[in-house]
């Protein structure tokens, strides 16, 4: 018969065991019976709290809003930027306190604009958690067994690329497990381990942001895309090097699935992922190696609406650099620029030839002084490759707010966007990456 004490216990806790409230640990006392629901209820009232204090840390907020509030900080530093400049020529004895001011508005326009900048990015977890269900049901269908790993998943990127960069990835991670992982039959015959290793990361280099997926299959044949593309009537060649090879999976309606799944071989698919990669400003590369796995690594600008920058003059105008892609400057003299093939110049830094870019030439701006040519060059690099931009003169760098071309005017080639300058007058953003791939083919 149990005892009264024992009917009167709220849980079935026997004495001293690990973990019980300390006051319940003598079962003897009737007292402490009584006292327990008040614990109890006092633990549910600190969880309660805590669950409170997790919700009361975070607050929803349209993204319009936070849109409007950038836009505003953009228009801040637009204004700052000007005050700084009709300020350069005060005495500094005589306006101390001003300029002391000017100069403290400096400091907080950027500490604003850091952190309003910092509430549009979101970690990349946010996307890669999606994928470890989804692997897991498509390995089970299609018999095949894969791991999956990610690196730097908290490496941030703008809310609005999140949202768009997902479907792509979604496509290249059931792409690798479909086409590029084989059975485990085969990969055991192969000598590899039964599992395949589906790799996915992020991270930051320079102004942009790369993110990989990878996988350990059997990789791009390189004769069935050449068989394939000559099917499809595409102009190739044998000599063709590898990575042109790979580039051809991006022409429109291009498969080489030999039987059409629900997963794939219906022909839409990696020209969908080119395309939605590309509408966002990024580039795709491809890197294969039969039997041993293949790498396509996606790299996208930050996209955020203020950025570094370094203006330069070409005659009248003034272009903008991203600082992000700036490496150096030098002065340069006639004798170390040499004309090969076609006019296209070269120029010796260190050791190394870079391909020379006139912006004059480019942007045909006209010159006042017929006799003056540009003696300053800006070394910049994007996707792995640097050029030397020739221009006259470097007038110093600033932050500038990117306002879009495109929707306010139309595209223009080798320009990113465009900046209002502290005087009021426009400068174009020059889009390095184009710039080098111009110079480089």
């Amino acid at each position: 018969e149990p005892s009264a004490a024992a009917l009167a216990e709220p849980y079935g806790f026997f004495a001293g065991a690990p973990g019980v409230p300390v006051e319940a640990a003598p079962a003897a006392a009737p007292a402490s019976a009584a006292e327990r629901p008040a614990a109890r209820a006092a633990s549910a009232e600190a969880k309660g709290g805590a669950q409170a204090s997790m919700e009361s840390s975070t607050i929803r907020v349209a993204v319009s809003k936070v849109d409007q509030l950038i836009n505003l900080v953009g228009e801040l530093v637009i204004t700052q930027a000007m005050l700084a400049q009709n300020s350069r020529g005060l005495d500094a004895g005589v306006y101390q306190q001003l300029l002391a001011g000017l100069a403290d508005l400096d400091r907080n326009t950027r500490d604003l604009q850091e952190s309003v900048m910092s509430i549009r990015m979101i970690p990349m977890s946010i996307v890669f958690n999606r994928f470890p269900r989804m692997l897991r049901d498509l390995a089970g269908k299609l018999g095949k067994k894969v791991d999956f790993v990610t690196h730097g998943e908290a490496t941030e990127l703008d809310k609005s690329l999140v949202e768009k960069i997902t479907d792509p990835l979604t496509h290249l991670v059931r792409n690798s497990c479909d086409h590029g992982i084989e059975m485990p039959a085969d990969r055991l015959a192969a000598g590899k381990p039964e599992h395949g290793t589906i790799t996915l990361s992020a991270s930051h280099q320079g102004g942009s942001i790369v993110i990989e997926v990878r996988d350990d299959g059997k990789g791009m044949s390189r004769e069935k895309i050449l068989k394939k593309a000559r099917e499809r009537g595409l102009d190739v060649s044998d000599a063709m090097p590898d990575s042109e090879v790979w580039n051809l999976i991006f022409a429109p309606g291009f498969s080489t699935a030999d039987v059409v799944t629900d997963v794939s071989g219906r022909g839409v698919g990696m020209d969908v992922v080119k395309r939605n990669i590309t509408a966002l400003g990024g580039s795709v590369e491809i890197d294969s190696a039969e039997g041993y796995g293949m790498r396509v690594s996606v790299r996208l600008p930050l996209t955020l609406a203020i950025m570094d920058g370094m203006s330069v003059g070409v005659s009248d105008e003034v272009y903008i650099l991203p600082l992000s892609s700036v490496v150096e400057s030098f002065q340069v003299n006639g004798g170390e620029v040499n004309t090969v093939a076609q006019g296209s110049q070269l120029v010796k830094v260190r050791d190394e030839y870079m391909p020379v870019v006139a912006l004059e030439k480019i942007f045909q701006v006209p010159r006042s002084d017929a006799n003056s040519t540009s003696s300053i060059m800006v070394v910049v690099e994007a996707d792995g490759s640097r050029v030397a931009v020739l221009v006259d003169e470097l007038l110093g760098q600033h932050q500038v707010v990117v306002k879009n071309l495109e929707t306010n005017y139309r595209k223009v080639p080798n320009v990113s966007g465009a900046t209002i300058l502290g005087d009021g007058t426009v400068a174009l953003i020059l889009d390095t990456a184009a710039l080098v791939r111009r110079a480089r083919h």
